[in-house]
């Protein structure tokens, strides 16, 4: 099976977009010219100073602020809009990478092999496997993966918009790797440019799980960002888009959901660290 045929045989992500439920993957694809890039990770700087830590594996973490903020909009499956108190938390600057992932668990699952790129083809399941690992290496308990409601809050990083730049789309390549042929895939992490809480690829590149299980929309959603209880928790709650969609499946409050148990090459995740 070529690997174009592969692509279209993998399990279709279920997306919330403006108006209908749409398959992620169906017919998402799009084939552009390779695009030359130094693929070389690049050191979260994190603006308004906040702090930053590594751990034993490269990690490296940015410890976000407390706050509010509004959460969702007015498109279906992405309300009712409202307003979430978040606990400050270190979030990781950059998608676990492969090189990151065989050296908690010893392999490399991903489609597209690199070390520098984000790990991909994990199941939600695998994602918390990982996470129990990692905890035991690090002697710690508090390595977890973030809340809907907090991957939210650090992919707006104090804005408001549709993007943490505001709503033009023209300047999405400079902070997103998406649109991209499946002969090429993912992209090395970090290599587009971080928000201003010094985080890279909040969109595009891998689809990022999340901890909560999945929910039709935000009716009675908490009003702080812990992890939702309740829902379908056979299925799990993705951010962010991927390397393989159009630019209207990325931005802050897109929502896709998948079956926690399914593993595919656009799914990938990211790491908090609870202080």
């Amino acid at each position: 099976m070529n690997m174009q045929a592969k692509k279209e045989g993998q399990r279709a992500l279920t997306l919330v977009v403006s108006v209908v439920l749409v398959l992620a993957l169906a017919g998402g694809l799009a084939t552009i010219g390779f695009q030359s890039v130094s693929e070389t990770q690049q050191t979260a700087e994190p603006q308004q100073g906040l702090e930053s830590i590594s751990n034993s594996i490269g990690m490296q973490f940015v410890k976000l602020p407390s706050g509010r903020f509004m959460m969702g909009d007015d498109a279906p499956g992405r309300g009712p809009v409202r307003e979430v108190r978040v606990r400050s938390i270190y979030m990781a600057a950059h998608e676990v990478t492969q090189a990151q992932w065989q050296a908690v668990m010893g392999f490399n699952p991903s489609f597209y092999k690199d070390p520098r790129r984000p790990v991909e083809n994990v199941t939600w399941l695998e994602t918390q496997g990982f996470l129990e690992e990692l905890n035991r290496l690090e002697g710690t308990n508090k390595y977890r993966l973030p809340s809907e409601a907090e991957w939210e809050y650090a992919a707006r990083a104090g804005s408001e918009g549709t993007y943490f730049f505001g709503d033009d789309l023209s300047q999405l390549r400079r902070y997103a790797w998406f649109d991209a042929a499946v002969n090429i895939g993912t992209l090395a992490a970090g290599q587009r440019q971080p928000n201003p809480w010094g985080l890279y690829d909040m969109y595009g590149n891998v689809w990022e799980w999340v901890q909560d299980c999945w929910h039709d929309d935000y009716t009675d959603a908490p009003s702080d960002s812990r992890v939702w209880g309740g829902g379908d928790c056979s299925q799990r709650v993705l951010r962010g888009g991927g390397w393989a969609n159009r630019a209207d499946y990325l931005g802050s409050t897109v929502r896709g959901v998948y079956e926690a148990k399914f593993e595919d090459s656009s799914n990938g995740f990211r790491v908090v660290l609870t202080p």
